[in-house]
């Protein structure tokens, strides 16, 4: 159960939980509530947990300038996205979305459009989460009677992705702009047309996400551990291997961090499957 701290209007209540001060957000869930009345659970369409008490005070600053309905917008969107991804998405997209989809509403009205520089590799490299982005476009259009672009849906994947991270921590236009510098110098070396709709390719793009996924968390896999395979590999594809090398040589000048020789191999692997692939 809840217990109501304050009422913030008939949709908005601060409520506290075992402690924990929650914004908590439902159709009528204000209304006629009185300070330490019990709120059950079943009644709320969506909790959220203020980190701290800057947190607090955002969370108040977005409930009083935004319409209840973009926060049943997001809430809509998020429900469709933790089905198609089959995950389940951290709580602060409610807040970063909402603030997001009321923005670009606002961006349009005002004829102000902003290019997303990374939307093809979105697109791309995050498809799942841009298919559901593209439906999110059409829930705003339809809601709103306007007409966003689908470069729009580039900008919720965003969230999306970002929300998708257990600890939030990976921001995902750096995560988009690594993966495309990897995946343009691996196609520029090969220097053959590949293609992208081969299970190769798609095998090499998922490796890269995990890596640069690993890479922004500190989970990279050990030089030791990978001696032996990197030797292997030299012998066996040399130039896959050297195409390896230059991705390393390339994170190293770019993000001043060098990636195992275990790193290497591996990627060499997926790029040796791509030369043998590319047609």
């Amino acid at each position: 159960m809840l217990t109501v701290k304050k009422v913030l209007n008939s949709s908005v209540v601060l409520a506290d939980k075992e402690g924990s001060e929650m914004i908590v957000l439902g159709k009528g869930i204000g209304f006629s509530r009185k300070k330490e009345e019990l709120i059950d659970e079943n009644d709320v369409d969506k909790i959220f947990i203020p980190m701290n008490e800057s947190k607090n005070e955002y969370i108040l600053e977005l409930i009083d300038e935004i319409p209840l309905e973009f926060f049943e917008l997001t809430k809509r969107i998020v429900a469709l996205a933790e089905k198609k991804l089959n995950t389940k998405l951290n709580n602060n997209i409610f807040l970063t979305l909402t603030d997001h989809l009321h923005f670009a509403l606002d961006r349009y009205r005002n004829g102000i459009n902003i290019a997303n520089r990374l939307y093809w590799e979105i697109k791309n490299y995050y498809p799942k989460e841009y298919a559901v982005s593209i439906q999110a476009v059409e829930f705003m259009n339809q809601r709103f009677n306007v007409s966003l672009s689908q470069e729009e849906a580039a900008n919720i994947a965003f969230h999306l992705i970002n929300a998708q991270s257990e600890d939030n921590s990976t921001d995902s236009l750096a995560t988009a702009k690594m993966i495309g510098g990897i995946v343009n110098m691996v196609k520029y070396s090969i220097q053959t047309k590949i293609d992208e709709d081969s299970v190769h390719y798609l095998r090499f793009i998922t490796h890269v996400k995990y890596f640069v996924e690993r890479f922004y968390t500190g989970k990279l896999m050990d030089e030791e551990d990978g001696s032996e395979l990197y030797k292997q590999m030299w012998t066996l594809y040399p130039s896959a291997m050297n195409i390896g090398i230059k991705v390393q040589d390339y994170l190293s000048k770019m993000y001043n961090k060098t990636i195992s020789e275990e790193e290497v191999a591996y990627l060499g692997v997926h790029i040796n499957r791509l030369m043998n692939k590319s047609t």
